[in-house]
């Protein structure tokens, strides 16, 4: 079964090891709204990162599960006041652009491609998908929707994660039951959204710099 498992996961790569081959070999990353479960916790154990985040639960709860050497508990939008140009190899923002209003967005954007040496990645859904507050925490809900084609004039290459759109809802979750049916439909189609990202459920949008 385990060896099933491995071969499965060898044709339809996860998000996690899709985020695990852009990170690539950077040394250290900034993890901008890292929440309670980032999956930079399925990275490399070399890798020095950082979690910032405004809700100080989250920062708690991940830091009980080690995911980060350090934290700050700040608003995204300030990451420039905590960190210099070029300081860090890698920004990573994993669903995190899609819980700001479109300026801000933007603002962000622009604060993470200064503070990263090497490359900033943005994991995000592949336009709007309404999402309300969730486990007590008011920054869940979603304000805006990301393309494939506004990330690529910002000079981002862009990987389909998840499958085709229509199959997954709020928080990516498969629409249809019986869910494990459903997750292995949408893994196949993987193959064909994952180099078609405007088909796909979220979008990996990778810069390098």
């Amino acid at each position: 079964m385990g060896f099933l498992k491995l071969l499965y996961r060898k044709i339809f790569l996860s998000y996690p090891q899709e985020l695990r081959a852009v990170v690539g070999s950077s040394a250290t990353l900034l993890d901008v709204g890292c929440g309670s479960n980032s999956p930079v916790r399925f990275l490399s154990k070399n890798i020095h990162s950082t979690g910032v985040d405004v809700f100080e639960p989250s920062i708690e709860e991940s830091r009980s599960r080690g995911i980060h050497e350090d934290y700050f508990k700040a608003n995204v939008l300030d990451i420039d006041k905590l960190f210099g140009e070029k300081s860090v190899d890698c920004v990573l923002a994993s669903d995190v652009i899609e819980h700001l209003e479109k300026t801000d967005g933007y603002s962000l954007l622009d604060k993470m491609e200064k503070i990263a040496s090497k490359k900033v990645i943005i994991f995000t859904p592949n336009g709007f998908i309404n999402q309300e507050p969730y486990e007590g925490n008011p920054w869940q809900v979603h304000r805006s929707g990301w393309t494939p084609e506004e990330m690529v004039e910002r000079g981002y290459k862009i990987t389909g994660i998840n499958g085709f759109k229509p199959l997954r809802g709020e928080r990516s979750f498969v629409r249809y039951k019986p869910r494990i049916f459903w997750e292995i439909v949408s893994d196949i189609t993987q193959l064909f959204t994952k180099r078609n990202p405007k088909f796909a459920a979220q979008i990996l949008c990778v810069k390098e710099l």
